[in-house]
């Protein structure tokens, strides 16, 4: 019981930190590979992302309530999203992730130092209509992150945000929102992989989604409440973070 309600906690702070900037990965599934240390890895990869399909989806309810989500541009994302995330997460089980776990730090310093560096970076919402090579590439790149989600998922929501920040023109707050359409695509791609792959624990992971919803809603609205500013702040913060967890995670996989 002590270990079932550490994970519920850890879920319903996932969902907060998750529907705001990205990363509630890290606190979830760790949480979950600590609490039930016997359990495959795979399974709890499984169980971790169905409630976070359930949380995504809850925080994308409440921004599509306030916020002006471009359904129709995102639809060529989604697409790309779930087979690219089931692809990575067909992976999972026969590629270690150690390579990835020493990648990630750097990446995500590379990013928090981008947005650090750019003073101006996702204040004013501008999109932009991308067509012709720049708009594969864009795709490509949402690929190759639903493919990482798929695989192994730390920073894959602020992945989201920064590319819909730098290459479509959208200020932080209504990247938050498009990225977690994008995000849920991801999730749900892999969950086809897992859970067809008898890879769910169904009661666990419904529980961990009741807690996760809770908390994406009230991170939505938080963010919705004090605007694009402050999601830039948390998201800086939810990036250093990351970056410290990711790095000390890899040294270990290493000792």
């Amino acid at each position: 019981m002590p270990s079932l309600a550490f994970v519920l906690a850890a879920a319903a702070a996932a969902g907060f930190v998750d529907a705001m900037v990205g990363g509630g990965g890290l606190i979830q599934l760790p949480a979950l590979l600590t609490a039930y240390a016997r359990e495959m890895p795979a399974t709890l990869l499984g169980t971790n992302k169905l409630s976070s399909v359930l949380g995504t989806s809850s925080a994308l309810a409440r921004y599509a309530r306030s916020v002006s989500i471009p359904w129709r541009m995102l639809l060529p994302a989604v697409l790309v999203a779930v087979p690219g995330a089931l692809l990575g997460a067909s992976l999972a089980s026969v590629l270690p992730a150690r390579a990835f776990r020493a990648l990630v730090p750097l990446i995500l310093t590379a990013v928090l130092l981008y947005v650090l560096r750019n003073r101006g970076l996702g204040t004013r919402h501008a999109p932009v209509a991308l067509r012709g090579p720049r708009r594969a590439a864009a795709l490509g790149a949402i690929g190759l992150v639903a493919a990482y989600d798929g695989f192994f998922g730390p920073g894959t929501g602020n992945f989201l945000m920064l590319l819909y920040v730098r290459v479509y023109g959208f200020d932080f707050l209504n990247a938050a929102a498009s990225a977690r359409v994008v995000n849920a695509a991801t999730n749900l791609g892999a969950l086809l992989y897992f859970g067809t792959h008898d890879q769910v624990r169904w009661p666990l992971a419904l529980a961990l989604g009741a807690c996760n919803v809770a908390g994406s809603i009230a991170g939505a609205h938080t963010a919705l409440r004090h605007g694009s500013r402050f999601v830039r702040i948390a998201f800086v913060i939810a990036v250093g973070a990351l970056i410290a967890r990711t790095a000390w995670n890899a040294v270990l996989s290493f000792l």
